[in-house]
């Protein structure tokens, strides 16, 4: 009879302590949820100055800043981001695998990525343009680019663009990077170098080429940058609402000066969330 209340006892102790785990693992999972030790992983260049680069500081660059941003507003500190490469080619796989939550890496918005991903934004307008050496004064609009020399990287349409619809005479140069372009550029090997303004002005922004480059400002074509998402994530309204956000306490401006600033370049105003421009 002592056993047999020993026993009943023991059942009652032992439901306690697991009704007890159960509750602390909702807590935990609660804590999770609001902060503790949980986690982002956000997609962006790692090799593009001003725009999103790996240093031996960390991660810079506008698209780093804007991430940052949003992520905190989604409830997660900087050290709860995962940063992951995420090269032009793999954007669309790396969200339907799962591999990114979000991504944030010069994405330009269009119909046929819309078919496979979902976009927040924009939260930027760029336009393709060149970059000259400043003290060039023969290249003044698209039509001068005319018998330059005008270089991209290989695998880019920018410079095919050009020539099929703007100066069907530039003599086209791809080189395997941008850096490669600019010492061409800088050694006058090279006449322009042409991709999207934010990327240009990352690039004449760097330090070692302070004063040494101007864009030229010609708008050759409409770039919309949008946050992807994974096709019918409930992120993306809520990462709009962070752009708007960013947008309205000045952080955005704040960020494009940072980065862009020193390239002189002359940024479109903040677009309209939802706001395509063809």
């Amino acid at each position: 009879m002592k056993l047999r209340k020993v026993t009943a006892a023991s059942a009652v102790v032992l439901a306690l302590t697991v009704t007890a785990t159960a509750c602390g693992s909702d807590d935990k999972k609660d804590s999770d949820s609001s902060g503790g030790d949980k986690k982002i992983t956000v997609g962006i260049k790692f090799d593009q100055p001003g725009i999103g680069q790996k240093t031996p500081q960390g991660y810079a660059g506008f698209d780093v800043d804007v991430a940052t941003y949003v992520a905190g507003k989604l409830g997660y500190k900087p050290d709860q981001i995962q940063w992951r490469e995420t090269k032009s080619a793999d954007r669309e796989n790396a969200l339907s695998r799962g591999d990114v939550d979000f991504i944030a890496a010069s994405y330009s918005i269009t119909p046929e990525r819309q078919q496979k991903v979902d976009f927040a934004g924009p939260y930027l307008l760029a336009h393709q343009d060149v970059l000259i050496r400043a003290d060039d004064a023969t290249i003044k609009s698209p039509s001068d680019l005319n018998s330059k020399k005008l270089c991209s990287v290989t695998g880019s349409t920018s410079a095919q663009n050009v020539h099929d619809k703007l100066a069907p005479k530039a003599q086209l140069q791809n080189l395997p990077t941008y850096s490669a372009c600019l010492t061409g550029l800088q050694n006058k090997a090279i006449d322009a170098l042409t991709t999207d303004d934010s990327i240009l002005a990352g690039y004449a922004s760097q330090a070692a080429f302070k004063g040494k480059f101007k864009l030229g400002g010609f708008k050759m074509t409409n770039e919309n940058y949008g946050i992807g998402v994974k096709k019918g994530s409930d992120l993306k309204a809520k990462i709009n609402t962070a752009l708007e956000a960013m947008v309205s306490d000045r952080s955005w401006q704040k960020a494009v000066d940072k980065n862009f600033g020193p390239a002189h370049y002359k940024n479109e105003p903040a677009p309209k969330i939802g706001n395509i421009v063809s």
